[in-house]
């Protein structure tokens, strides 16, 4: 298994070779470096942490300071393994371990977009523009609170207003169109969850 954290770039566009055009997202990528391995014997199941992105020292706690030793990010993340014999604690995963046309999965958080309403949030029509409805275009209906199926409660798991974004998301069977091991960058192909500058996770079976 491969994996690497990034931070999203932007969208850009890839010509291939027929002339057509694919959009990619361009990804900011490691180097990460492993901070501890996990085995089943002593912790139960088998991982690795890597830590990305350097900050100062004294922004970190005395506990963390010493997990880390020498070392300070401002990332750590887990990721399981099958076989953590093949890591050990100070070694480095570089973008060289992907190659163009790998199948990934990534990960990230999406743009929080406040408190929705549900036409925005489940793409409710919302109510008929007929003549005679007063304020009701974008209301979401009975909620079915009468008695009925649900004994006079809403029932759970009702699609209504509340917010919306800011949530994780895994978008599977993305391609990976380029890598730029100099620049350090990775372009996937299609959209990646998340706002400009924000972490992802890429990995690939």
């Amino acid at each position: 298994m491969k994996f690497i954290l990034a931070r999203k770039v932007r969208m850009t566009q890839i010509f291939t070779e027929e002339g057509r055009a694919l959009a990619g997202t361009v990804l900011k990528a490691g180097p990460v470096t492993v901070t501890q391995v996990k085995i089943p014997e002593t912790d139960g199941y088998a991982s690795v942490q890597v830590g990305f992105d350097n900050q100062k020292p004294e922004r970190l706690s005395k506990p963390m300071r010493g997990h880390l030793k020498d070392k300070s990010f401002k990332v750590l993340k887990e990721f399981r393994v099958e076989n953590p014999s093949d890591y050990s604690v100070g070694m480095e995963i570089t973008l060289d371990e992907f190659s163009e046309g790998d199948k990934v999965r990534v990960s990230g958080t999406m743009k929080g977009r406040g408190f929705a309403g549900v036409v925005k949030r489940h793409g409710f029509h919302g109510g008929p523009r007929s003549h005679g409805q007063k304020h009701s275009e974008r209301e979401p209906g009975s909620i079915g609170g009468s008695g009925g199926r649900a004994g006079g409660r809403v029932a759970k798991g009702m699609r209504m207003a509340g917010r919306m974004g800011n949530t994780r998301v895994t978008v599977e069977g993305l391609k990976v169109l380029a890598v730029d091991t100099k620049a350090g960058e990775i372009i996937i192909s299609g959209a990646v969850p998340g706002a400009r500058e924000s972490l992802v996770e890429i990995i690939a079976k």
